[in-house]
């Protein structure tokens, strides 16, 4: 039973400190090129090595960080060809799993979607950014989710946090709800049955993003 007990706890821990550095750097807190040290991020966040060690594998499996020579782990720079590659890699992609989702759509996924606007919303009142985009992640994800194609939604996977660490800077030129409002005019659209405008309004909306890199 200890040992269980302990593989529980060791897991909560490394979770909690996964967590934490996965948020600092998409707001940007941890800057790219910051290092990141096993021995001090034990001391601050007050475990064991072992949990660290686990937390900087999940990060660097996402791309977060990197290994460098000499530096041990630091955060990863995130370049312009590589969103824009991302970008592209959407439109063609995210568009074709709208349709394909529009031609399965119920109602439990109207409510799903119309619920992450309420919390998209209150995430603006709030001021949580980090929230904002997760909750963003979501909206998206659902299409890939729902589009019945398991490689999308393993590419969507692979390349999400990507994304949510662009985002967390462009979204800074977004004021109040104009982000839940365009999500909102999309879903309005979904809603509508008219497949071809929808997924023209979504590859719209992915293309600011795309040219935000030009």
């Amino acid at each position: 039973m200890d040992t269980v007990n302990y593989a529980i706890s060791a897991t909560s821990l490394s979770e909690q400190v996964y967590l934490s550095l996965k948020k600092q750097i998409l707001k940007g807190s941890l800057a790219p090129g910051h290092r990141l040290i096993v021995l001090e991020l034990a001391k601050q966040y007050e475990v064991s090595q072992a949990p660290v060690r686990e937390a900087l594998e999940r990060l660097k499996q996402e791309g977060l960080i990197v290994g460098k020579a000499n530096k041990g782990s630091v955060v990863s720079e995130i370049t312009q060809d590589e969103i824009r590659d991302i970008y592209e890699l959407r439109q063609l992609i995210e568009g074709y799993a709208l349709r394909q989702t529009m031609l399965a759509l119920n109602e439990s996924d109207i409510d799903y979607l119309q619920q992450i606007l309420i919390e998209m919303r209150t995430a603006v009142d709030n001021n949580d950014a980090y929230l904002l985009v997760e909750l963003d992640m979501k909206f998206h994800g659902h299409f890939y989710k729902r589009s019945g194609n398991a490689l999308f939604l393993q590419i969507w996977d692979g390349i999400k946090t990507k994304i949510m660490r662009f985002i967390s800077v462009t979204n800074q030129d977004h004021s109040g709800y104009s982000i839940p409002d365009s999500h909102a005019e999309l879903l309005g659209i979904i809603k509508s049955g008219n497949i071809d405008e929808a997924e023209e309004k979504l590859i719209r909306g992915l293309d600011f993003y795309k040219q935000y890199t030009s």
